[in-house]
């Protein structure tokens, strides 16, 4: 780091990379030095189409930090090589900003906690919705105690017909379909308020019935998809509080349901979407009893209704780099999402198992 100014690498050419290497030219304190893609060519073709033709580009991370001295990278690679791109990055004095989801299983997820707390680098994850007003507004409502004790959670969302292709439907690539790709948005939305408690058992289904249909997607798409398209499971918090949890990349229904909390004193109803990407779908309802024992529903009015959920993913960026140059903590800590990780892996394994399983989450 010189003249408070990040030397920024990207790692991943594709599409979502795009959004970070527009964040970081925005932001006055960082210098994008380096793109990184194995696919040949990909790497040069992101940086001449960004007007950075001075950026050096390579096709492996090793060659790229052996030629640059790095202060920071985004990790925007495929989900199952995130754990070993960010831990690389990480031995060799960079900090990371990773993309969601965080990994493909628990112990990708562990590797990388392990590898910032030995480093001492900053690890921080690609959760863009915390930054949006009406998801501050739900941390705000929930932590002020309005609610009470809060008992069940129902969350999920997802899409009537809506499919990715390329790198998200494979296993080699992706690891996990809709569970991952959007079900961590909704699982970070629910657990978030509460301060992220301790899972402790799962029991879980996933499906593929719509990815392999030539009804929901392109010939060469449905011949190689081998993710889930659709998930739903039961999982049971520390404290009592239990979450209905269901996701989908298509489902023949606009939505599988709001997200609702309910708390001993109240409860609030979160208008779902399709992804969570940018945080509750509209404004909030909040459901109680007044002192004199009536019915309330009172809906929250919207903190910034002038809000631009464009300039998320420049929040998220900024809050990194602003890290990365006073010394952390990390924006959004890799302990929370390590929970949210081994929510993940629980449902996938469950699935996979046929059965109820425990969650257990190692000590870093």
């Amino acid at each position: 780091m010189t003249d408070n100014l990040l030397k920024i690498g990207i790692i991943g050419c594709g599409g979502i990379a795009g959004l970070h290497v527009n964040s970081y030219k925005q932001n006055p304190h960082t210098e994008i030095a380096a793109f990184c893609d194995v696919i040949p060519g990909k790497a040069r073709e992101m940086a001449t189409r960004k007007k950075l033709p001075d950026a050096r580009c390579y096709e492996n991370i090793a060659e790229m930090f052996e030629r640059e001295k790095l202060d920071a990278v985004s990790v925007c690679t495929y989900n199952a090589t995130h754990a070993e791109c960010a831990v690389y990055a990480m031995e060799h004095g960079a900090h990371v900003l990773l993309e969601k989801p965080m990994a493909v299983t628990l112990e990708e997820g562990l590797s990388m906690a392990r590898a910032e707390k030995a480093t001492g680098m900053i690890l921080s994850h690609g959760f863009q919705p915390r930054y949006a007003p009406l998801t501050r507004q739900l941390c705000e409502v929930v932590g002020s105690g309005r609610l009470g004790d809060v008992y069940y959670i129902q969350t999920g969302g997802g899409r009537r017909s809506g499919i990715p292709g390329g790198t998200f439907i494979e296993k080699r690539t992706a690891g996990i379909g809709a569970i991952g790709d959007i079900g961590c948005y909704a699982i970070d939305l629910a657990l978030n308020p509460l301060g992220y408690p301790k899972p402790l058992t799962v029991t879980a289904d996933k499906s593929d019935y719509f990815g392999r249909s030539l009804k929901y997607s392109e010939p060469e798409n449905a011949a190689r998809f081998d993710v889930d398209d659709f998930a739903s499971a039961y999982i049971r918090f520390e404290g009592g509080l239990v979450m209905d949890f269901r996701i989908a990349w298509a489902m023949n229904m606009d939505t599988s349901g709001d997200m609702l909390m309910l708390g001993r004193d109240a409860g609030i109803r979160i208008p779902s979407t399709e992804c969570w990407n940018r945080g509750p779908g509209g404004q909030m309802t909040l459901y109680y009893r007044n002192r004199i024992g009536m019915e309330v529903s009172e809906i929250l009015p919207d903190p910034d209704p002038d809000f631009n959920y464009e300039s998320l993913f420049a929040r998220k960026v900024d809050a990194f780099v602003d890290a990365g140059l006073n010394g952390g903590p990390a924006p959004i800590p890799t302990k929370q999402i390590i929970v949210n990780q081994a929510v993940l892996d629980g449902i996938v394994r469950s699935a996979e198992a046929g059965r109820e399983i425990d969650i257990v989450i190692p000590e870093v």
